[in-house]
């Protein structure tokens, strides 16, 4: 028995990360379908990027952007309503296949939500906010949830189609739309003696030991293995120090971020 619970403590982080991989590579071909269909899109509409619209769980509903939900932690049927996902403009070009938006390692619920019997919310990834139109945050030309950079209405506007991601795979804790803006906010901390400290706006996934998937203009798609521990957060509903704090000292995951998503004016 001794020898049993031994190997079975060496082999089991083992299986773990070969599971993981596993998963890690499911979520990458969807990040790659979901591309291809970004670019389908756009060959239908001359060019133009699918609507990537801020949307919230109390605004309108419009099946005009690439999806129409807004994933939350309570009972909104948004998260499981397949329909917010085939009917939206986006829809077509996966051919209805609602399952290419959720990573098999996207697995948290909230307990109201296992209490319902649900098994999982149905959308794991949010596009770039800096791609496509993104509504009144994109009127005058550019963005103003980030003002700094271009935004990108047609493909033929990205200088570098390989090293602009489209996809990814976004933290349970932070996703709600489709819109992914990961702008750097500043925040005062927690507790009596807090201080100024910098924040992630939205948060990139690290389910794949530490990585998250991204995919690219140009159709391909990568993990990313991100190098900060407070990037590599544990999914928990409702968590109250959300969004994090991120090192003084260690920017390198939210630079490499904001590299790739989009060009400085």
């Amino acid at each position: 028995m001794a020898i049993i619970g031994i190997l079975a403590a060496i082999l089991l982080p083992a299986l773990a990360q070969a599971r993981e991989r596993s998963r890690g590579t499911y979520c990458l071909n969807n990040t790659r379908q979901l591309t291809l269909a970004w670019q389908l899109y756009a060959d239908d509409h001359e060019g133009k990027l699918p609507y990537n619209l801020v949307m919230t769980e109390y605004s309108a509903r419009t099946n005009i952007n690439w999806v129409n939900d807004v994933m939350t932690w309570d009972l909104n049927s948004d998260n499981t309503n397949l329909a917010t996902i085939t009917d939206a403009s986006f829809g077509p070009y996966v051919a209805g296949v609602a399952s290419i938006y959720h990573c098999p390692s996207d697995q948290t619920l909230s307990p109201q939500q296992i209490a319902a019997g649900w098994n999982q919310r149905i959308r794991s990834y949010s596009m770039n906010a800096m791609v496509g139109n993104a509504g009144s945050a994109t009127i005058s030309g550019g963005n103003v949830n980030n003002p700094g950079y271009r935004q990108f209405f047609k493909i033929e506007q990205m200088p570098r189609p390989t090293e602009i991601f489209v996809f990814l795979d976004e933290h349970p804790d932070s996703i709600d739309d489709g819109y992914f803006i990961p702008n750097f906010q500043t925040g005062t901390g927690w507790g009596p003696n807090s201080v100024a400290v910098n924040q992630w706006q939205d948060l990139p996934a690290s389910y794949h030991n530490r990585a998250a998937a991204f995919s690219f203009a140009d159709g391909h798609a990568g993990l990313h293995r991100w190098l900060d521990a407070s990037t590599v957060i544990p999914a928990i509903p409702y968590a109250p120090a959300f969004p994090p704090m991120m090192s003084v000292n260690a920017l390198d995951d939210f630079e490499w971020v904001m590299a790739h998503l989009s060009v400085e004016n």
